[in-house]
């Protein structure tokens, strides 16, 4: 109970004094705009004056000072426009090289009057200072008005000679009338001066005219910081302290100042504190009224709470359960089926009486089973956008033209295919094969979406950007791969669902529901998107992005037939670390009259190289291996022997499938002898034949 009178009584000291400094940090920057705008608008107008007499100057320079008497008039005249364009200017002035007046924009009849006097004048008669800023003063009879000060600037003959001076008068009131616009803040203060401390003009006004002491307070204050600082003073003239900021103007003997009476900032923060006592004060008896009431109410929430949080935990953990059992559950029924097939093929061959016919069809089987379950696998990798790509620039035009036949194929005669392939080419930096199996697997959802007579339209076309922002721009734009159907269209309950892996609406056995998950992965593993419009009777449109390229196509490297199983001469490190699967790609290669050496781990296969390196034609590796791996293991042979070819081989790498192959050769497993004597020659022969100058 004490806890709930102390606590916010400290909540208020704290909060009074953060207050304190909020107010003041508010009050100052406050000033610091105003002064910026104080101090534009006086540089503008001193800058405006500035140009006005220069213009004057000119007026008068090719001039004598007789003409200038003769044509007294015209010069009145154009002296009055140039005053009359400038609300701050009261006259415009021109004195000859004694103090009298030429001519001006009040009278061009003007009586002759001695201005010898006048510190505007007085200030050009020794030397050049360039443009004078006077004290303020009345004007001398017989003219009237209110008072001035005024801005000058020396005449000066073609010589050299000191001739006169060209004056503009400037009227306080004009920059007391902006102060007043500006300062509307209650206790808003405004000063003009120049730096020996006269008072030009000031807001509020006061009713005699002010300066500051160069020898005061206030003086040795600006002494210290002359061209401009925050301070706290107490003003001249009235006596009020005030929260004062100033600034010099560029090029001119002339401060701008702008503040506000500290009295105006106590009061804004005791107007703050006031506001947290008419709410605090209620809320703190409140607060202790209540403090019993919400003791006993805290336990029974605080136990309602932990049971809710453990019944969400329990529903998320259960559909994290439930999304996984239905991968697995997928999964293992696929495997399940395949594993069937090779089984009961196994079991068939090694039946003892088993026809030649037979036992082909046999083998055949395991072999298309084994291709399935390794293309199985790869539409998993690809929906986790886990597999490792083999980018490749190539035009999208020329491989969907290519592929088109084969999307016919697959989707039967009843069903029109229609290409609109652009005129020019369209380049991507991706998996061609990939690619391929994402056009027909969209291409096979349509055929069974339009139940086998439709109209299947496929387009290529460039496109500027993505057309939902999830990732950042390609620099050189997208790649458009849009096929359009005829088909039923897509449910709208269904369209959160359909790049699922397992998920489909056909019958069992119609469909794995893998197709659009390979697509979905393929594209954000690409760095593009796959889009789906679709409406329910009309049809649906899916839409595949890629970013596009900029570059040139190289020729691909052709092997002959005859070289796909044929590795006499070829001699080949094997490095991998399951023994069974080393001995098995030994063996095989051997049969193929490839000379083969078998090491199990990286560091083995780099022993080997720094004694018999030159023996080698090349060096197949696996990925995965404990220690270093085949990854680290090729760019080390990289680096000691740039001239030995490697192939890598993996199932899958976390490394590869983030970073690529890092420039080599890859080979999927699971892989056939066909295939990887194929790539084996492919590399190695290059190496067999630079060697064969030498031998």
């Amino acid at each position: 109970m004490v806890a709930s009178l102390l606590f916010p009584a400290a909540l208020f000291a704290f909060a009074a004094a953060s207050s304190w400094f909020s107010t003041h940090e508010i009050a100052d920057r406050e000033i610091e705009r105003t002064l910026d705008v104080a101090h534009e608008h006086a540089l503008k107008v001193f800058e405006t004056i500035d140009r006005s007499l220069s213009e004057t100057n000119e007026i008068a320079r090719d001039r004598s000072d007789d003409e200038l008497r003769s044509h007294a008039g015209t010069m009145s005249a154009r002296l009055k426009q140039l005053a009359d364009a400038l609300p701050q200017l009261k006259s415009v002035w021109i004195f000859d090289n004694r103090g009298y007046d030429l001519c001006n924009s009040l009278d061009p009849a003007a009586p002759q009057i001695d201005f010898s006097d006048r510190d505007y004048y007085k200030a050009h008669v020794e030397k050049d200072v360039g443009t004078f800023i006077g004290t303020l003063l009345t004007p001398l009879p017989p003219y009237q008005g209110a008072p001035f000060f005024g801005v000058s600037r020396r005449r000066i003959s073609m010589d050299g000679r000191f001739t006169g001076v060209v004056q503009a008068s400037v009227l306080p009131e004009y920059f007391v009338n902006f102060y007043a616009r500006i300062g509307r803040e209650r206790g808003s203060f405004f000063a003009l001066g120049r730096t020996d401390g006269a008072i030009l003009a000031r807001y509020p006004v006061l009713d005699q005219a002010s300066r500051l002491d160069p020898r005061g307070p206030v003086g040795r204050t600006l002494s210290a910081n002359p061209d401009g600082s925050l301070v706290t003073i107490v003003s001249p003239g009235d006596q009020i302290e005030r929260r004062i900021g100033y600034r010099r103007l560029a090029n001119y003997p002339v401060y701008v100042a702008a503040g506000l009476e500290t009295s105006a900032i106590r009061q804004r923060w005791l107007k703050t504190i006031g506001y947290h006592l008419i709410f605090g004060v209620p809320a703190t008896v409140l607060l202790f009224g209540l403090l019993l009431f919400a003791l006993r109410r805290t336990r029974r929430l605080n136990f309602e709470a932990m049971k809710r949080r453990e019944a969400e935990e329990a529903l998320r953990h259960g559909q994290r359960l439930e999304t996984l059992g239905q991968l697995t559950g997928g999964v293992a029924h696929d495997f399940n089926n395949l594993l069937t097939v090779i089984r009961s093929s196994i079991d068939l061959l090694q039946r003892p009486d088993l026809a030649a016919e037979r036992r082909a069809r046999y083998v055949a089987a395991i072999s298309d089973t084994v291709t399935r379950a390794a293309k199985l696998t790869a539409q998993l990798l690809a929906f986790a956008r886990r597999q490792t790509l083999k980018p490749e620039l190539f035009d999208v035009g020329h491989c969907v033209n290519g592929i088109s036949d084969i999307i016919g194929t697959l989707t039967g005669s009843g069903i029109e295919i229609v290409t609109r392939l652009p005129d020019e080419p369209l380049y991507v930096d991706a998996d061609p094969s990939q690619f391929e199996t994402a056009v027909i697997n969209i291409a096979v959802n349509a055929r069974d979406a339009m139940k086998g007579d439709g109209r299947l339209v496929i387009s290529v076309t460039a496109s500027a950007r993505l057309p939902l922002a999830t990732s950042t721009p390609s620099e050189n734009g997208y790649v458009a791969i849009a096929l359009a159907d005829s088909g039923t269209g897509i449910p709208a309950d269904q369209f959160e669902r359909i790049f699922e892996p397992f998920y489909t609406t056909k019958e069992v056995g119609q469909g794995t529901g893998l197709g659009l998950s390979q697509v979905f992965g393929f594209a954000k593993q690409s760095g593009g998107e796959v889009d789906v419009a679709s409406e329910v009777g009309k049809g649906s449109v899916f839409t595949l992005y890629l970013p596009r390229a900029v570059g040139t196509i190289s020729p691909a490297l052709s092997l002959p037939e005859t070289l796909v199983v044929d590795g006499h001469g070829l001699t080949v490190l094997v490095v991998e670390d399951n023994r069974d699967v080393g001995a098995f790609a030994s063996d095989a290669l051997r049969e193929l009259g490839y000379q083969i050496e078998l090491r199990y781990s990286a560091d083995e296969a780099l022993d080997e190289l720094k004694h018999r390196a030159s023996r080698y034609d090349v060096v197949f590796s696996d990925v995965v291996m404990p220690g270093t791996s085949g990854i680290e293991l090729a760019q080390g042979i990289r680096e000691r022997y740039p001239d030995l070819p490697v192939v890598l081989t993996s199932g899958y790498s976390h490394v590869l499938a983030q970073h690529g192959t890092f420039g080599f050769e890859l080979l999927q497993k699971p892989y056939s002898i066909e295939q990887l004597s194929r790539v084996l020659v492919k590399f190695g022969s290059r190496r067999s034949a630079a060697r064969e100058p030498q031998a």
